[in-house]
């Protein structure tokens, strides 16, 4: 019997979490040791923390580009949809599929102006860890000062015009292509803040060996809370309105209708 690579193992994994609509379950270990953020983590950064999160911002910026071309083709489709927003703050949301997609992000929304929500257990110790807290990342707390003082962080940076992003699936998938059903998180404070949301799509093409190349980052159009509605119907809206934008560039890019496998198939 031949035995299966990594990738058509992932993909086994994702086929039978696909059947069974466990879109959100994380079946890649997180790995090493994480520290929880608590009251004393610097979400606002000053001093010589603020100083080599701005080195990092523009060693990005002279790098990131060139490094998710020759590595993965990448290109941004749909600027226009950026340039709408003009100044406003917005909550971004990019579907979860690689390692490195904060990179795609910050591709197209702005090296100096995105910042990005990450897990808790993200928040590593070591060299790894002080890396991803001075990449203009987040992390999320189930410490109640730390989640205090990310709201008031989140509200302050959306104010002033910044973009936070969010992957609103919950969990990495890698190297898969369809969109998968979203948390209500990033549209919560979207309608908080008063702010639009920024869907982020990306597609891509698949070798043999589950390698991707050609990504295509689409900034789709901004979708706004319909200000008639309940604040509870507000969130659904956006966030019914961001999964329709996600399925229809899926479909067009693709040109095969959005299915999922059905809950008997393997």
């Amino acid at each position: 019997m031949k035995k299966r690579s990594k990738h058509e193992k992932i993909e086994g994994i994702q086929r039978a979490l696909e059947a069974h609509r466990r879109f959100d379950v994380d079946y890649i270990p997180f790995l090493g040791t994480w520290q929880e953020p608590d009251g004393n983590y610097p979400y606002r950064q000053k001093g010589w923390d603020s100083f080599w999160t701005a080195v990092g911002r523009v060693f990005l910026f002279l790098f990131g580009r060139p490094f998710t071309f020759l590595c993965f083709g990448a290109k941004v489709v749909g600027k226009q949809n950026l340039r709408a927003i003009g100044k406003s703050g917005a909550v971004c949301i990019c579907n979860h599929f690689n390692y490195v997609d904060t990179l795609f992000v910050r591709q197209a929304v702005g090296y100096f102006r995105s910042y990005h929500t990450m897990d808790a257990r993200n928040n590593k110790r070591g060299f790894g860890g002080w890396i991803l807290r001075h990449g203009a990342m987040l992390p999320f707390s189930s410490d109640h000062a730390a989640a205090r003082r990310l709201n008031d962080e989140i509200g302050r940076l959306l104010a002033s015009g910044k973009i936070l992003n969010f992957y609103a699936e919950q969990a990495l998938w890698t190297n898969y292509q369809k969109p998968r059903p979203m948390k209500s998180g990033a549209f919560h404070y979207a309608v908080k803040h008063a702010v639009p949301v920024l869907p982020v799509f990306c597609t891509f093409r698949k070798n043999k060996r589950g390698h991707i190349r050609k990504v295509r980052i689409h900034i789709l159009p901004a979708v706004y809370p319909d200000e008639n509605l309940p604040r509870k119907d507000r969130i659904g809206q956006m966030k019914e309105e961001a999964e329709r934008e996600w399925k229809e560039c899926y479909e067009q890019a693709y040109g095969i209708p959005l299915t999922y496998l059905g809950r008997t198939e393997q």
